[in-house]
């Protein structure tokens, strides 16, 4: 600012005028909550006039104020960094444009990464810089804490009434802030209308209401009450119609920038109370209800006395009960009645009720009414209400009269006669219900019985009197004494009589009789007054129990498998009858040893249900006792024998027979009757086969001498128990032939190999596998191209019976496996590359031979040299003779190729053969002369060994043409030295070994003259020459003269 300044009275004092350049922004650090709406304005000054200014914001963050982080341009669309593209594209941030030269940065979402320094940046416009083209300001995002609570309630009140509602208002900003916070009314009718400010507490701590609130605050009518740190209660005295709707409160959190002005951070609302104003009514009206108003006597009577008025819980009424201009009850605003003179005893002996059931609902109820209670009933209701004046005046209002009438008490009972079955089965229970409908008062029974003809006299079985108590007549009393014979009173109007055991003598009419009793007078003179009395009978006939008795036998399952089981059920009919029970025996006759065999023996007893309830077992057991159950049901009519896991010895025929039992009066038994059912046949199958193999045909192609692998599948088996014999069988393509058995693999796991595996030598080669209990795997180890043909399996499914012997189920084959055993694909390839050699007289020949690619890694090959030469210059190419050169065989053995070559291999031979790797043969011609010019190539045979260990040549390739031009040399005296090996060791090595031994000579006799003229320089240290031994090189091809180099020894 100071350079600034200084500038600026230069260019004053310099007599020029010149507009400066000022950007501004607000003044910071700018405190916001996060999640409010932030702005900041930018303004520039001192440009060229007329020219829109742009502006670019920007933000540095404070983990990195050196770096830039571009928000958002108004020249430029693509302006912003990543971390804000995506929020300047949803104009969540965005510049609003204000005039020419001001703008508004809007975020309206603001986020606690927001925090940092803001740059606002203006693009020179005036063609030179003058001025300051940026200001920056300082955000600070704080979390929002301000937290506004009320409850939301639906009130109810009365016009005049008060109202109060509390607001919890609190935040936990570290900055110094303030808080206002307002009550606000919202029209129910009219959701789009901008609510109604009530009264609200300023950020100056200064209370004012809203129009047309503002007079009834200054009248102490509303009120807002800072009740502690955080609450705020409103208070409205006198609820007017206008104030109802819903009722909010809302606070704001202010904080003051820098520039001293306030700045609301955030704003919120409360839950909303709806508020209903009821307006005020002083006028009632009077009501008395009943259901009905002609009763019969001893019926009760309920009168309700109901108030139709505004606010009733808050005003004070007492209301009278009138009887015929008698009073009856008075029930004051404190609901305690008074009861008048007639009713006192009455209501003691709980024969009337008077009470308040609601603040506007008064009850008077009359328990059994009396014909001098009919007349005309009044509700009388007075309010006393308070004037201003503090005096009490009194309203008064009577209901309309409610004749109600009483007739004299007749009866009117019906009565109905139940029994549980009109015919008993000998030694059951027979049961009578008696029930009495439309009774009014206490009623008395009588049972009686008459013969079924009804022509004796009725005997008196039992009788109940109106205080319930029973008495048994003479006849009946012996028995009853026993138990058998119940009465009993269920309810007021059900009565019941039992008669167990029943006998044949109890078979006849059976009457009830009941009588209505009406009890008349008063205390201490109560009398009983017969009503009414009616009856009713019913006939019941016992069945003796032999005449029903039969046994039948049943079963659902009259074929099962092995393993299965099987129930047999005895249905004894009558039910079950202590006094007349039943003992049941279970028979059994075993069927042939052949299912086509007729049943021979005789039935034996298996096991015998006693009369008693305790079993016996018989001599026959069938599954050896472990396997057979017994039971009955708890009626004793039913009875279960179960056999599991049944086998060959379950299958028979059975039968049941039942003997009935009678109990005697000296508990001796007596034998009634006896009976046998019918024959239930039992078959026990074996099971149907669930065996399933896969059947899926398959063809697999194998070289010789690799591993071929065949599965046997079992895809499903009847039993999880059950075990399998596998058997492989093999079909020679030609089909002609049978199919051979190749091995049986028994359930047992034991093996056995067929006769083909013999003939064939595969005992040692095949392999039977058991991978899992339903896989099978069969191997060839070292296939041939014999082993080609079909191969299958054969599943055997063996199962144990209950009684531990096996027994084949079912057989199945497999699908069939086409195995094709051939020779390896043929892969030979030689280079085939074609070369001109030309060499010197004499030199060496190199013929290389390379194999790229052959058939198997086991491959070995046979390899030989030949040589085409034409002996004229005009024969064709294909005219020329071949001339084996070079031959070594699979075996590696020299001359044992496909080829014989004319010179014999030697130390003499002029032919070097190499072999660097399996793949690279080379054979060097050395000497080379001008008759071995031609055109040479290798020939390649490939040899495989067989799994039985010969070896077979799979195939045979040539390689390309090697020419070879061989150049004569013209004789002179260097070719004529090189060309006699004598006179080249002559003229250029022996002249050297003579030479170094001379030379050595002459050095011993000087070294030796020496010693004796000076025989002290040896040990004082004089040097002493070595000569080691000539080395000779030379050149191989004679081309150069042999060098001699002597090389001196080191000094000691």
């Amino acid at each position: 600012m100071a350079t600034d300044a200084l500038l600026l009275a230069c260019a004053l004092l310099a007599g020029v005028a010149v507009a400066q350049r000022v950007v501004t922004v607000q003044s910071g650090p700018l405190v916001r909550t996060e999640g409010s709406h932030v702005t900041i304005l930018c303004n520039v000054t001192g440009y060229k006039e007329g020219v829109q200014q742009d502006f670019e914001w920007s933000m540095y963050l404070p983990s990195a104020p050196d770096r830039e982080i571009r928000i958002v341009s108004t020249a430029q669309p693509n302006y912003a960094y990543a971390v804000y593209a995506q929020r300047v594209n949803s104009k969540e941030i965005y510049v609003e444009r204000m005039s020419g030269d001001s703008a508004v940065l809007h975020i309206t979402k603001v986020q606690a990464k927001d925090q940092g320094l803001f740059e606002c940046y203006t693009p020179n416009t005036d063609g030179r810089y003058l001025g300051s083209y940026s200001a920056r300001t300082n955000l600070t995002v704080i979390a929002d804490s301000l937290t506004v609570v009320a409850p939301a309630q639906t009130l109810s009140k009365v016009e005049g009434d008060t109202l109060q509602l509390t607001c919890e208002v609190s935040r936990t900003t570290l900055q110094h802030t303030h808080l206002s916070v307002g009550w606000y009314l919202r029209s129910p009718e009219d959701a789009a209308a901008p609510p109604q400010e009530l009264v609200t507490l300023s950020r100056d701590f200064v209370l004012r209401s809203g129009g047309l609130y503002r007079q009834r605050m200054a009248a102490g009518d509303l009120r807002l009450d800072k009740t502690s740190a955080t609450s705020y209660r409103l208070t409205i005295h006198k609820l007017q119609p206008v104030d109802q709707g819903l009722l909010y409160c809302q606070a704001a959190e202010w904080i003051q920038d820098t520039d001293e002005s306030w700045f609301a951070m955030t704003r919120k609302q409360s839950d909303k109370t709806q508020l209903r104003i009821q307006p005020t009514d002083r006028d009632f009206s009077i009501q008395v209800s009943t259901e009905r108003r002609s009763f019969t006597a001893g019926e009760p009577l309920e009168l309700r006395c109901t108030i139709e008025a505004q606010n009733v819980p808050e005003r004070f009424f007492s209301v009278s009960w009138v009887f015929s201009s008698s009073p009856v009850a008075v029930v004051g605003p404190s609901a305690v009645p008074v009861l008048g003179p007639d009713y006192v005893d009455r209501e003691a002996a709980g024969h009337m009720t008077v009470r308040k059931e609601s603040a506007n609902v008064h009850l008077l109820k009359l328990q059994h009414l009396h014909p001098e209670d009919a007349g005309k009933y009044i509700c009388r209701v007075t309010e006393r209400e308070k004037t201003p004046t503090g005096d009490f005046i009194d309203r008064s209002k009577r209901s309309r009269n409610v004749q109600i009438t009483v007739q004299p008490l007749k009866s009117n009972i019906t009565v109905l006669l139940f029994s549980n079955s009109s015919e008993v089965l000998e030694g059951d229970v027979i049961q009578l219900i008696c029930s009495i409908h439309s009774t009014t008062g206490p009623l008395s029974v009588v049972w009686q019985w008459t013969d079924k003809q009804a022509t004796g006299p009725a005997l008196e079985v039992a009788s109940v009197d109106r205080e319930g108590t029973v008495w048994h007549s003479p006849s009946y009393r012996e028995r009853s004494s026993y138990g058998e014979i119940r009465v009993e009173k269920v309810r007021a109007d059900t009565f019941s009589l039992s008669l167990y055991n029943a006998l044949p003598g109890d078979e006849g009419q059976y009457r009830c009789t009941a009588t209505e009793w009406l009890q008349t007078g008063t205390e201490p003179e109560l009398n009983w007054e017969k009503i009414g009395e009616k009856s009713t009978s019913k006939t019941v006939t016992v069945k003796t129990v032999e005449s029903s008795f039969m046994v039948s036998a049943s079963s659902r399952t009259p074929s099962v498998t092995f393993g299965d089981s099987f129930d047999l059920l005895c249905l004894v009919k009558p039910r079950h009858n202590p006094r007349v029970p039943t003992s049941v025996t279970w028979r059994f006759m075993p069927a042939g040893p052949e299912s086509g065999d007729q049943d021979q023996g005789e039935f034996k007893d298996l096991v015998t249900f006693t009369r008693e309830g305790t079993l016996q077992w018989g001599e026959q057991l069938l599954g050896l006792g472990t396997r057979t159950t017994v039971d009955r049901s708890h009626s004793n009519t039913n009875f279960r024998l179960s056999v599991t896991r049944a086998g060959r010895r379950e299958a028979g025929k059975y039968q049941c027979t039942a003997v009935l039992w009678r109990r005697n009066y000296d508990n001796s038994w007596s034998r009634v009757a006896n009976r046998t059912s019918n024959l239930l046949g039992i078959s026990v199958l074996q099971p149907e086969s669930k065996l399933r193999v896969q059947k899926t045909n398959q063809s697999q192609v194998y070289l010789e001498d690799s591993r071929v692998r065949i599965n046997c599948s079992i895809s499903s088996q009847t039993s999880q128990d059950s075990q399998h014999a596998v058997l492989w069988y093999v079909r020679r393509a030609t089909g002609s032939e049978a199919d051979e058995l190749l091995l049986r693999i028994e359930r047992s796991g034991a093996f056995e190999y067929g006769a083909y595996a013999d003939e064939e030598r595969l005992r040692r080669r095949v392999q039977a596998e058991r991978l899992s209990p339903r896989l099978y795997v069969l191997t060839l180890n070292r296939a041939e191209n014999s082993d080609s043909g079909t191969y299958y399996c054969l599943v055997e499914e063996w199962l144990s019976d209950p009684d531990g012997a096996w027994y084949r189920l079912s057989r199945e084959s497999s699908g069939f496996t086409q195995v094709l055993v051939r020779q390896p694909e043929i892969r030979l390839q030689v280079e085939e590359l074609e070369s001109n050699v030309t060499v010197e007289e004499s030199a060496s020949i190199r013929l290389g031979c390379s194999i790229p690619s052959q058939s198997s890694r086991d491959s070995r090959f046979s390899v030989s040299w030949y040589v085409e030469r034409s002996e004229d210059e005009d024969d064709e190419p294909g005219e020329e003779e071949r001339e084996c050169v070079f031959s070594i065989g699979h075996d590696a053995v020299f001359g044992n190729g496909n080829c014989s070559p004319k010179e014999e291999p030697g130390p003499n031979s002029r032919l070097q053969f190499e072999r660097m790797t399996s793949d690279q043969y080379s054979l060097t011609i050395q000497g080379a002369r001008p008759t071995d010019a031609g055109r040479y190539y290798c020939h390649v045979e490939e040899w495989l060994l067989n799994p039985r260990n010969a070896w077979y040549r799979l195939a045979t390739n040539n390689s390309g043409f090697t020419i070879v031009n061989v150049m004569q040399q013209v004789s002179n005296l260097q070719s004529v030295v090189c060309s006699n090996e004598s006179l080249f060791y002559f003229v250029f090595f022996y002249p050297f070994p003579i030479f170094g031994i001379l030379l050595i000579a002459v050095l011993l006799v000087r070294y030796k003259s020496r010693n004796n003229s000076k025989s002290q320089e040896g040990k004082n240290g004089a040097p002493l020459l070595w000569i080691k031994e000539p080395h000779l090189s030379y050149s191989p091809t004679c081309l150069d003269p042999p060098a001699l180099s002597l090389h001196p020894g080191s000094v000691d």
